[in-house]
């Protein structure tokens, strides 16, 4: 009788070459995405090592972290030297025969958000990039994680990587979500909860009827906080929904191949009572609109809730480095900035939610705001629906797409010693400028503080 196996199981063994006494295994990789950060010295190493790419053409490499994304400056850095960097990686691409999506390519976009949207990402493969949210791509049902540079030479001239293979967790999520709760919430909800270490050592495949209620574009955001509770990667599936989002992108499968691809991602589903490592269940009922209140993605309180005492000296500092007082409520705190864009939440369906909180409302007093679309498909198409004049009309700066105020280059940020309500993925120190203070939140949860000028609970929007 064949043995029941997790969705994992049967992806790590459609791609492993060997397995190893010491719990590691060589395992094969389907494609790469590289950008000029961290590509451009992958690389360049390549080169000097004298080494070719095996399968040039299941490599895809775009600019997104250090571009500029202020207008009419798509071919500069954003940091002081950065150009070193996008040089480099227009210089290896050319040499090595790869494609680029340089800043005036319509393709062109932060990689974890042009990835799925071009098919590059996929269900059931394996897919890597010298970048930390590439777990993101598991909301498609792919099999990805992130890298270092040298790992990621190794791989673009070998097509393989040896992994210590992780135990299974699944995250079961049920309930019903209300209007307001994003997939922000609900990874949030789960890290603070259980920690940003709870998920070390697992590949989390999140399921239940929560999950497959989720859209495509939320399913990502889901999978991209995966890094934010440690896990080595996390990733839902494919379903009906999986299908349709894939069917007829560029380089998905195309109609000669299509049946057959159905067929085999569908069969990766878990086997009904397959086991798994560990697993955690999570009620939406208890989920309430997440703001960070420290510099760690686990640092969450709700907004109703006063901010804790600190247990230990890494709280304390962080609430030192805030600038908060325990006992008081999060709520209220007001701000200097607001953000919206990143890998996690910079997709259309962000800034459509986003801007339905916008539209006919106006930026408090001294807020700096700005959105950047996560790419150029996603900016014409939401200037297609006229979102960059409702985001305008209410005091937001409209740029290009890339990575932008994710995270300090040395170049653009907000002021020392602002206090920030971001999209982003990480609240860490100087993640948006030297002594910024950040508190990551929901895009809905940003727009609603941002016009409100402090920190406000995205319940309070009138209906």
């Amino acid at each position: 009788m064949t043995s029941l196996r997790t969705a994992f199981d049967k992806m790590l063994d459609a791609h492993t070459v060997r397995r190893f006494d010491d719990g590691t295994a060589l395992v094969h990789v389907d494609r790469i995405m590289l950008h000029e950060r961290t590509g451009s010295v992958a690389l360049t190493s390549l080169i000097e090592d004298g080494r070719a790419i095996d399968g040039p053409d299941r490599v895809f490499a775009t600019v997104d972290h250090i571009v500029s994304t202020l207008p009419g400056q798509r071919h500069r850095a954003r940091s002081p030297g950065g150009e070193v960097f996008i040089d480099a990686m227009r210089d290896a691409c050319d040499r090595l025969g790869l494609r680029l999506w340089d800043g005036d390519d319509p393709r062109q976009g932060i990689v974890h958000v042009i990835a799925p949207e071009q098919g590059v990402a996929l269900p059931g493969i394996t897919m890597v990039c010298p970048d930390s949210h590439t777990c993101t791509l598991g909301g498609l049902g792919a099999l990805a994680w992130g890298i270092g540079s040298t790992d990621a030479e190794h791989a673009l001239a070998t097509r393989c990587l040896r992994i210590g293979v992780p135990g299974t967790m699944r995250v079961w999520i049920e309930g019903e979500r209300p209007a307001w709760m994003g997939a922000k919430d609900i990874a949030l909800h789960l890290i603070a909860t259980h920690g940003a270490a709870g998920g070390r050592g697992f590949a989390v495949e999140y399921d239940g009827p929560a999950v497959r209620a989720l859209a495509v574009e939320a399913r990502l955001t889901l999978c991209n906080l995966s890094v934010e509770f440690a896990a080595f990667t996390g990733f839902v599936t494919a379903d009906d929904a999986t299908i349709d989002y894939v069917r007829g992108r560029p380089f998905a499968p195309g109609p000669d191949h299509w049946d057959a691809a159905v067929a085999g991602w569908q069969a990766l589903a878990t086997d009904a009572g397959a086991a798994f490592d560990r697993e955690i269940r999570l009620d939406l009922a208890d989920v309430s609109p997440a703001v960070s209140w420290g510099t760690s993605p686990e640092h969450m309180v709700p907004l109703a809730e006063p901010i804790p005492e600190p247990l230990d000296d890494t709280r304390r500092a962080a609430l030192d480095y805030m600038g908060l007082t325990p006992g008081r409520p999060l709520a209220g705190e007001p701000l200097d900035g607001a953000f919206i864009g990143s890998c996690t939440n910079a997709r259309l369906s962000d800034l459509e939610r986003a801007a339905a909180i916008l539209r006919g409302r106006r930026v408090a007093d001294g807020v700096r705001a700005v959105v950047v679309p996560g790419s150029t498909a996603v900016k014409r198409e939401a200037e297609a629906r006229g979102l960059d004049t409702t985001f305008r009309d209410a005091g937001f700066e409209w740029q290009e797409s890339g990575c932008a105020l994710c995270f300090h280059a040395g170049g653009e940020g907000f002021p020392p010693g602002a206090r920030v309500i971001s999209s982003t993925n990480r609240n860490f120190e100087g993640r948006q400028g030297p002594r910024v203070r950040t508190h990551i939140a929901s895009p809905e949860t940003v727009a609603w503080s941002a016009l409100q000028g402090r920190i406000s609970d995205v319940r309070e929007v009138p209906g």
